[in-house]
C-alpha cells in the first residue's frame, strides 16, 4: 500500500476494530482505491502465475484471502455514499464505479486464472471448502470465463457501463428526493396528529424554510400524510411527488431515469444472451432457490388473484365511506391510505395517533434486543464516544455468554445525504480465514427525527426486519468471507429479517416495551387486542402495490426486454394492464425510482424474493408456535445452526430442510395476510419452496 494513503481507510486500529471516519476526507478515497486495486492485482497476478499445481489451498483459498485491503477501503466509502453523501463523495463514486467493475470483471475473465480455478475438485475437501470451490466456479462461469475472448472482453464493457448506470440511477432518484419538499402553513395541518406536526416543524427548523412544516419524501414522512391529511390538494401534490420520483429528468436526462432504464434492461438482456441464456430473468434465477421464472410467476399470481380481490372489495368499501362523508368525486389514488386509516379507525377503533406514543424508538430497539437475548442470549451494551460514519449513528457491543459477539451500529434518521429506504450492511464480515474476525453490522432507516422520535407500526416492523439481517451477519460462525452472512441466495436472504418481524406483535413483547413515552404506562391490552384484530387490514392494498412491483420487474427481464427497453414506460404500464392493476393503487415502487433494481443489479428480476421468503418465514414461524413457546430456545438453536450461523454453506433448500424438515406451500402466507379466502388460487402451481 503507498505510503500517500491515509491509513485511516486501511488500517482500523479504532475500538472494535473501527476505522476512524473523522480522520477520512473525501478526497482520501480515489488514492486508497487506486493503491487497494493495485495490491489486488498483484494478489491475483501470484495465483494466476504460481507454478505449483492448482489445488484448494493455492487457488480458491488463495482467492479468499486477496482483496481485504480493497475490501475495507469500499466498505467505508460505499456506506458514507448511501447514508451521509455530497456533491464530492458522488462525483468520486460516479468515476470509481466503472474502474472497480472492470477491475472485477478482469478478474473473473482472466483465461489463466480461470484455468487454475476449474482445475480444483473438491475431491477430499471438506464440506465447507467444498461448498466455497463450488460457488468459485459458479462466479467465474456467469461472469463469462468461458466465453472466447471477443465475448469476455463485450462481458467487461457491459459491467463497466452497467456499474455506471446503476450510480447515476441511484444519484438521481436522490436528487429528486432532496429536491422536493411540501412546505406546509398553518392552515395546512388539518387532520395532522401532534407527532406529525411536530416532525414537520423541525424538518422546517433543520432547513430554515420559512414554513410551520415541511414535508419531505423520505417514507416516513410522506406515508403518514398522505393517510391523515385533511387536505385533499396537498395529498394529491405529495402523492405524485412520491410516485414520480426519477421523473425530473435532474441528473438522468431527457425523460427522467427512463433512459437510464431502458439501456440498463438492453446490456442485462445482451449479457444474458451471452452466457447462453434466453433472458436475463432465466440467467439470474437459475442460482436461486427459484430457479425460474416460471415457478416465480407461478407464486406472484397465485397470491395476485385473492389480493385483487380483497383490494377491490376494501375500495368498495373506501368509496361508500367516502361519500357517507359527502366526497362525491371518484376514489383516487392520493385518497386510498387517508380512506383506508379512517376505516381501521371505524372498523377496529385504531390509528397512528394511538399507538406511536407508544412505540418511542428507544423502547423499539430494546425490543428488538430483548427478542435476540431470549432467542439466543445475545447481550448488548452502548458503547459511545466510537468513531462511526455520522453523528447520529449508535453502536452497541453484542456479547454471549460473556464472549465478543461483534459490533451493531444503528443509523435510523432521514436526512437529506442518505439515501430512501432501509437497509443492512457489513462494515466487516465474520470469517475465520486470515485471523478471527467479528462482524461490525449496520442497520440504516429513514425514520423521521423527533425529540422522542415515534414509530408507526410499520416504522418498528421495519427495524425488526433490518435486524434480522443483523442477526443474520452477527452469529454467522463460518471460515471463508465469501460465503459469511448474508452471503446466501437473494430469495433466501430474506428469512431472517422476515421472520424475525413477527416477535414485535408478540403481546409479551408489546406489554414489555410498547411504553407511553411520557406516562411509561404499557400499552393498554384492549389496544394491543384491537392491533392484533388489525392484523391483516390493508393487505389486499399492499399485496397488491407489492406484487405490481414484483411482476413488473420480472416481466421487464423476461423474454419481451427488447420491448421494455425500447419504450420500458410504455411497457410498465402495459403490463400492469395485463394483470389488471386497480387504478386507484400505484406500484410500491415505480420503475422510474427502483432503486432495488436498477441501481445495481441485487434485486434485479428478483423483487419477488420477499415473498418468496415470506413464504418460508411463515412457515418458520410455525415452527416456534407449534412448541406452544415462541421464544423456545431449542427451535431458536435449530434455525441459528441451519440458517444464522450457516451463511451459505449449503443450498438454501438444504438449510431449510434442515431447521425444519419440509419445503412449505404458500397456504401459511395466504393466512397471515388475510388473503385465504379472498379468491381462488386454484391452477397456479406456486410450490414456492418445493
Amino acid at each position: 500500500m503507498s505510503e500517500s494513503v491515509n491509513p485511516a481507510i486501511t488500517d482500523w486500529t479504532g475500538p472494535f476494530g473501527l476505522p476512524d471516519f473523522g480522520a477520512i476526507a473525501p478526497a482520501d478515497f480515489e488514492p486508497a482505491f487506486a493503491a487497494a486495486m493495485g495490491d489486488h492485482n498483484a494478489e491475483i497476478a501470484a495465483i494466476r502465475d504460481n507454478a505449483a499445481a492448482p489445488d484448494f489451498a493455492n487457488t480458491i483459498e488463495a482467492l479468499e484471502r486477496a482483496g481485504e485491503r480493497l475490501d475495507r477501503v469500499a466498505s467505508i466509502f460505499f456506506t458514507l455514499a448511501a447514508s451521509d453523501t455530497s456533491a464530492e463523495l458522488q462525483a468520486i463514486e460516479r468515476r470509481l464505479s466503472p474502474q472497480l467493475a472492470a477491475h472485477g470483471q478482469a478478474i473473473l475473465t482472466d483465461a489463466a486464472l480461470w484455468a487454475r480455478v476449474k482445475a480444483v475438485t473438491a475431491e477430499g475437501l471438506g464440506p465447507e471448502a467444498a461448498r466455497v470451490t463450488e460457488l468459485a466456479q459458479r462466479r467465474f462461469r456467469r461472469a463469462g470465463a468461458d466465453l472466447d475472448a471477443a465475448g469476455r472482453a463485450r462481458m467487461r464493457e457491459i459491467g463497466t457501463r452497467l456499474a455506471e448506470l446503476g450510480t447515476a440511477f441511484a444519484q438521481a432518484v436522490l436528487k429528486d428526493e432532496q429536491d422536493w419538499s411540501l412546505a406546509l402553513g398553518e392552515d395546512d395541518m388539518a387532520g395532522l396528529p401532534d407527532f406529525l406536526v411536530a416532525a414537520a416543524r423541525a424538518e422546517a427548523a433543520a432547513r430554515g424554510a420559512d414554513a410551520a412544516g415541511v414535508i419531505t419524501l423520505s417514507r416516513s414522512s410522506v406515508e403518514p400524510f398522505l393517510a391523515l391529511s385533511d387536505r385533499r390538494d396537498l395529498r394529491e401534490a405529495a402523492w405524485r411527488a412520491w410516485t414520480g420520483r426519477g421523473e425530473s429528468g435532474s441528473e438522468g436526462g431527457a425523460g427522467g431515469t427512463w433512459p437510464i432504464i431502458a439501456e440498463t434492461l438492453a446490456l442485462r438482456d445482451e449479457k444474458a444472451k451471452l452466457l447462453g441464456f434466453e433472458s436475463f430473468a432465466d440467467f439470474r434465477l437459475a442460482e436461486e432457490m427459484a430457479k425460474t421464472p416460471d415457478r416465480v410467476r407461478g407464486l406472484l399470481m397465485q397470491v395476485w388473484r385473492p389480493a385483487r380481490a380483497k383490494a377491490e372489495a376494501d375500495r368498495a368499501a373506501l368509496e361508500a365511506l367516502a361519500q357517507e362523508a359527502g366526497m362525491n368525486d371518484p376514489v383516487e389514488a392520493w385518497d386510498w391510505r387517508y380512506l383506508a386509516e379512517k376505516q381501521r379507525k371505524k372498523l377496529h377503533d385504531l390509528d397512528e395517533a394511538a399507538l406511536k406514543p407508544y412505540l418511542a424508538l428507544d423502547n423499539v430497539i430494546a425490543a428488538a434486543f430483548d427478542v435476540a437475548g431470549r432467542l439466543f442470549g445475545l447481550e448488548f451494551r452502548e458503547v459511545e464516544g466510537l468513531p462511526l460514519p455520522h453523528r447520529d449513528a449508535r453502536a452497541w457491543e453484542v456479547t454471549r455468554g460473556g464472549a465478543h459477539v461483534g459490533l451493531f451500529v444503528g443509523d435510523y434518521f432521514a436526512r437529506s445525504s442518505k439515501r430512501s429506504g432501509a437497509w443492512a450492511s457489513a462494515l466487516r464480515r465474520q470469517q475465520k480465514l486470515t485471523e478471527p474476525h467479528r462482524p461490525i453490522i449496520l442497520n440504516t432507516c429513514n425514520f423521521a427525527k423527533g425529540a422522542p422520535t415515534l414509530l408507526s407500526f410499520d416504522d418498528a416492523r421495519t427495524l425488526f426486519h433490518e435486524f434480522g439481517h443483523a442477526l443474520h451477519g452477527l452469529l454467522s460462525d463460518v471460515t471463508y468471507p465469501s460465503i459469511s452472512g448474508t452471503a446466501v441466495a437473494r430469495d433466501f436472504v430474506e428469512l431472517p429479517s422476515q421472520l424475525y418481524e413477527h416477535w414485535l406483535a408478540v403481546p409479551e413483547v408489546l406489554a414489555k416495551h410498547a411504553r407511553h413515552v411520557e406516562t411509561g404506562a404499557p400499552m393498554p391490552e384492549a389496544l394491543v387486542a384491537r392491533l392484533k384484530a388489525a392484523e391483516t387490514f390493508g393487505q389486499g392494498f399492499a399485496t397488491v402495490e407489492y406484487l405490481g412491483s414484483a411482476l413488473v420487474d420480472l416481466e421487464m427481464h423476461g423474454p419481451r426486454a427488447a420491448a421494455a427497453a425500447a419504450d420500458p414506460a410504455a411497457f410498465e404500464a402495459a403490463v400492469l394492464a395485463e394483470i389488471g392493476m386497480p387504478r386507484e393503487i400505484a406500484m410500491r415502487h415505480r420503475s422510474p425510482h427502483f432503486l432495488h433494481v436498477f441501481a445495481g443489479s441485487g434485486y434485479a428480476s428478483g423483487y419477488y424474493s420477499y415473498m418468496w421468503s415470506e413464504v418460508m418465514d411463515a412457515d418458520a414461524f410455525r415452527a416456534f408456535e407449534e412448541t406452544g413457546d415462541v421464544f423456545d430456545r431449542a427451535t431458536a438453536a435449530k434455525l441459528e445452526a441451519h440458517v444464522l450461523s450457516a451463511g451459505g454453506r449449503a443450498e438454501p433448500e438444504a438449510a431449510y430442510l434442515g431447521f425444519r424438515g419440509a419445503m412449505p406451500g404458500p397456504e401459511a402466507l395466504l393466512e397471515g395476510r388475510g388473503l385465504a379466502d379472498a379468491g381462488t388460487g386454484a391452477g397456479a402451481d406456486a410450490g414456492a419452496a418445493g
